[in-house]
């Protein structure tokens, strides 16, 4: 019996020996025995490793902020003078304080421009600088200088200003084609006047128009947060290339809601290098006045699809109505080019070269017809006001 407890003892004293080697084994290897109630091994960053977040668009940032410039405009204006100050009775009783309201006030604006080569040359809105006698602009580091007009498009709302200096950080014009819906983007500016700001949004569409901002629209759209004083300010990708100059926003209220607006580079660098080469932009004009073909107006007129633009209106003498442009007619090609709506057929004239001939393909009591036109200059257009 003895011999017994003897052997169990001595089994027993050898199992807990091996638990005990297997258990200092597994703190030296770690996940070697599938023990339950062990705790979990994480997999830390090591002294020394990566502390940023992979997603940090700070490079980005940095590069595009020293292009970014903020813009001081101010202007004279005469209010409009009370007429019954010109009662004596009303001024006896009121007083003369208002007799003088018809004096000038200096009016100030603020907002955005982006720096687009080292010798001086800046892109802001037409609005920023519109009727302004006097442009101040900020640098990035701090420095003031004045600004002249080089030329402005109000149908684009871009302008060109110029300072005299050398040597500026000039912003990276990204690829014309190479921005997705859904890319990350940088909108960089001075919204409300507190000084230079970073917002970060997607690309939210692409080609936006029919947006009654301005006659000819292409917009990118996006949430970066874009609020009054970023207007000319640069929108840039991820690696802070500029891919469009920041215009509008979508608002009630006057702050951001999530839906802005930029004008893209391909708008942005071909109106700059015309404005730059000659003071303005020249388009060509047919002098119609043209309007969406609803599917409504296709059955009633009997067309196949909603594509081309009908025409609302012609100017009497000008070059459509000398061709024999009527209207209804409906436009479905310029040069052999396909119209698919009114914004393109605005863009397709707008392009042709004035003096020129330009052959316009219409549809009219159901058949199709070609039209030579001699293009002219487009006239220059009053932008509407922005609210």
């Amino acid at each position: 019996m003895q011999k017994a407890w003897l052997s169990f003892a001595q089994i027993v004293a050898a199992l807990v020996l091996l638990a005990a080697a297997l258990l200092a084994l597994d703190r030296l290897i770690p996940g070697l025995l599938p023990l339950e109630g062990t705790s979990v091994v994480i997999r830390e960053v090591a002294d020394g490793g990566a502390r940023h977040a992979a997603a940090s668009y700070a490079d980005a940032a940095e590069k595009a902020l020293p292009s970014v410039v903020n813009i001081f405009t101010s202007k004279q204006v005469r209010t409009q003078r009370n007429p019954l100050m010109d009662d004596p009775f009303f001024r006896r009783f009121f007083g003369d304080g208002g007799a003088m309201s018809n004096r000038p006030q200096r009016v100030s604006n603020l907002g955005s421009g982006v720096i687009v080569s080292e010798d001086g040359y800046i892109l802001t809105n037409h609005h920023v600088v519109e009727a302004a006698d006097e442009i101040q602009v900020a640098m990035a580091d701090g420095k003031a200088m004045r600004a002249e007009v080089v030329g402005t498009d109000p149908e684009t709302d871009l302008a060109v200003l110029r300072v005299r200096q050398s040597g500026l950080p000039a912003a990276t014009f990204a690829r014309p084609d190479g921005l997705r819906v859904g890319d990350v983007v940088l909108a960089i500016g001075n919204p409300f006047g507190v000084g230079q700001t970073v917002t970060m949004g997607i690309v939210s569409a692409l080609g936006r128009s029919h947006l009654g901002i301005n006659t000819f629209e292409h917009y990118i759209q996006t949430d970066a947060a874009i609020n009054p004083g970023n207007s000319g300010g640069a929108l840039v990708d991820g690696a802070g290339n500029l891919v469009g100059v920041n215009t509008a926003i979508f608002s009630r209220t006057g702050g951001s809601l999530g839906i802005g607006f930029a004008i893209p580079v391909s708008i942005v660098r071909q109106v700059m290098e015309e404005i730059i080469a000659h003071g303005s932009v020249t388009r060509g004009w047919v002098g119609i006045e043209v309007q969406e073909v609803t599917p409504e107006i296709a059955e009633s007129f009997g067309l196949d699809g909603t594509e081309g633009a009908l025409i609302a209106g012609v100017l009497r003498g000008g070059p459509a109505a000398r061709a024999g442009i009527r209207p209804g007619d409906v436009l479905i090609a310029v040069n052999d080019q396909p119209v698919t709506d009114s914004s393109a057929l605005l863009n397709l004239i707008a392009a042709l070269p004035p003096g020129k001939e330009a052959w316009l393909k219409l549809v009219r009591n159901q058949k199709e017809m070609q039209l030579k036109v001699t293009v002219e200059k487009r006239p220059v257009m009053r932008r509407a006001e922005r609210e």
